[in-house]
């Protein structure tokens, strides 16, 4: 679908995304190219092998990526999404705080509990609370500076964490490469400058329905999280997502009615044989009850490559769904309205 049929231009971005949003986008390759070669490894310590990612909303989203990329190594991974540090955690426990602002209060939480349980501890953050609380500590800190928004600033914080971390985790460097060339290689396709010729996110997002459900094999979890996540943020709209393998134990059964729901499947190149075999019996049932549906595969050959990828696709998908809404993407008014009522 072309941006004729979106009824979209670069103008009506401009003119809805008045903070930029699309624009902070763009820069998603170089940002991520900036951080990793400014990136300075810290000291070596004991290898981890069991390592807690904390953090929410955006930091949350790059804990998962974490996970998601440590799962094929003889490494326990935990992530937090809330106060409580794992009580499995102690002094042979590498913790990995992060919070694009500095001010998560949840985030701060399972810091201070890492501190006090004698774990080895590194955040990032753009200064704020933790890197006061660190510095006082004395505790490893990485400064990293927020672009834009913390949704936006995603390619800041990861590659600067992939680039600090690289002596403590078992990330390939030519994973890391490659993951850079697929946003290169992405960019052109999506970004709002390309809106007048074939656009793989504009046209997802001319197709979305009012409610989507995005389903994911385990391994791309982390990438169907943060379109569900971004699509609530930027487009203001309810988005749910499902394991593809559980669905079809109980959530394919809801299909039988009616629904404003669609389904977007979300595929690796290489996934398993049974799941390659579950996406297609899927399809089948979709279409023997004509039910509109989207597949959106993942770019590249690393874990890593393939998670950003998608990230980036999906989350320009989600920018210009809010477009064709009329929503700016940026203001995320509710979010600010639980934040001040948790500082009272």
């Amino acid at each position: 679908m072309g941006a004729g049929t979106a009824g979209l231009d670069a103008a009506a971005v401009e003119r809805i995304d008045t903070r930029g949003m699309a624009m902070a986008y763009s820069a998603w390759p170089e940002m991520a190219r900036s951080a990793y070669r400014s990136a300075s490894p810290l000291p070596r310590g004991p290898l981890p092998h069991h390592v807690v990612f904390a953090g929410m909303g955006g930091s949350g989203a790059i804990s998962d990526l974490f996970e998601s990329v440590l799962s094929g190594d003889d490494i326990h991974v935990d992530v937090v999404k809330g106060y409580h540090l794992p009580r499995t955690a102690g002094p042979d426990t590498l913790v990995v705080a992060t919070s694009i602002s500095g001010n998560t209060a949840e985030t701060m939480s399972v810091l201070r509990s890492a501190s006090a349980a004698g774990c080895r501890t590194v955040s990032f953050s753009d200064g704020g609370s933790m890197g006061e609380y660190c510095e006082r500590r004395g505790l490893a800190h990485v400064r990293v500076r927020m672009e834009h928004s913390p949704r936006a600033s995603l390619p800041s914080f990861l590659y600067a964490m992939l680039g600090a971390l690289a002596d403590e985790l078992p990330v390939r460097g030519a994973d890391v490469g490659e993951s850079i060339s697929v946003l290169e290689e992405i960019a052109p396709s999506v970004a709002d400058a390309s809106l007048g010729g074939e656009n793989p996110a504009l046209s997802l997002a001319a197709w979305l329905p009012d409610i989507p459900l995005v389903y994911y094999p385990w391994g791309l979890r982390a990438a169907a999280i943060r379109f569900k996540n971004s699509l609530q943020e930027n487009a203001k709209t309810h988005a749910m997502a499902e394991d593809v393998m559980e669905a079809c134990h109980n959530g394919i059964v809801a299909w039988g009615r009616d629904s404003r729901v669609r389904p977007v499947m979300v595929r690796g190149g290489d996934d398993h044989e049974r799941t390659k075999e579950r996406w297609g019996i899927l399809e089948g049932f979709f279409r023997s009850r004509g039910i509109s549906h989207r597949t959106v595969t993942a770019p590249g050959s690393s874990i890593l490559a393939r998670l950003v990828g998608l990230m980036y696709t999906l989350d320009y998908a989600s920018i210009y769904r809010a477009v064709m809404l009329g929503v700016d993407p940026t203001p995320v008014e509710p979010i600010e309205y639980v934040k001040e009522r948790l500082a009272r």
